[in-house]
């Protein structure tokens, strides 16, 4: 092959070279074009409905308001508040979070590191199923099983917590189990091979390298609860006073008491009425509304917290 045959070939492979590169460039730049036009409209509806919430909830949301509760308000007084619906949601969340937590942590770790056979699928298939089911249908569940020992009258703040804690628990296993399996096994076996018996591996080693992860995922599974409605309707009802004790009484949470409010709809005020507001009902529905948002915001900067504080600096 003489030189000139050479040069021809080197100039067609840099010819075809740069072809590609073209084809390559406009691959790239189109699927960029692709993607964040695609996160434009992901994030049209959320930041529509986020400053719709704050435009209309700033109106009325306050210091009195978060402090006062709904006793004696009748009518369209400007009046009243979302304390006992703040404390309503806080206690009944906490103490699903508590129900829930070491049962789907405990589910978690038998399926990564203990389950085996017919038992670990058939706790795999019924956490998927748990997965899937319909809010209403955890605080049915939750209402018929109080009420057999107490009744079908029965109106507890431990109802709904129970309620909850049956939505909360698949997202615990599923997210905990997820972050058990990133842990490489070159720990557990290094840990094992010194003498170390398994269960003291899974405690010291496993959830110790896990324990941002989980809790991220324990964080997700709480903000997914924390706005439920049609099952703490069922389970825990109405009120309009302070009620702390779960075990007796029903209880007001912010997302019955946004749905309540929006029920009652505009307040016919009479000619001549003084501090009567039509719209009330609507920006007590708004305010609390915003409240909500504001709390499951707060809840994901403390799991931001934890995972920063509790997270292993360093694995290698």
């Amino acid at each position: 092959m003489t030189t000139a045959d050479l040069s021809s070939t080197s100039s067609e492979f840099r010819a075809l070279i740069t072809q590609v590169d073209k084809r390559r460039h406009r691959k790239d730049r189109t699927m960029r074009v692709l993607i964040w036009g695609a996160f434009v409209l992901a994030m049209i509806p959320l930041v529509s409905v986020s400053l719709t919430v704050v435009v209309h909830g700033m109106q009325k949301l306050d210091l009195d308001f978060l402090t006062h509760s709904m006793r004696g308000v009748f009518g369209g007084a400007d009046a009243g508040g979302i304390y006992h619906a703040i404390v309503g949601t806080l206690l009944i969340t906490l103490f699903a979070t508590l129900i829930s937590v070491p049962i789907g942590l405990l589910t978690a770790i038998y399926l990564v590191e203990y389950g085996r056979g017919s038992l670990a699928r058939a706790v795999t298939f019924f956490v998927d199923v748990m997965t899937g089911i319909p809010s209403i249908v955890a605080g049915l569940f939750a209402y018929a099983l109080f009420a057999v020992f107490f009744g079908p009258a029965v109106r507890m703040g431990v109802v709904g917590s129970v309620a909850l804690s049956v939505l909360m628990i698949p997202v615990v296993v599923r997210s905990s189990e997820e972050m058990l399996r990133l842990v490489p096994n070159e720990l557990r076996e290094a840990a094992l091979a010194l003498g170390v018996p398994k269960w003291l591996v899974v405690i010291k080693v496993v959830l110790r390298t896990a324990v941002a992860g989980i809790g991220t995922g324990v964080t997700i599974a709480v903000a997914r609860v924390m706005g439920e409605t049609a099952p703490l309707l069922i389970a825990v009802g109405t009120i309009d006073s302070i009620n702390t004790n779960l075990f007796s009484g029903r209880m007001m949470t912010l997302p019955v008491f946004i749905y309540q409010q929006y029920q009652q709809g505009l307040v016919p005020c009479t000619p001549g009425q003084q501090n009567c507001i039509p719209t009330i009902n609507y920006d007590r529905a708004w305010a609390a509304a915003l409240t909500l948002i504001i709390l499951v915001m707060l809840l994901n900067l403390i799991g931001r917290l934890i995972t920063r504080f509790f997270a292993p600096k360093n694995l290698g």
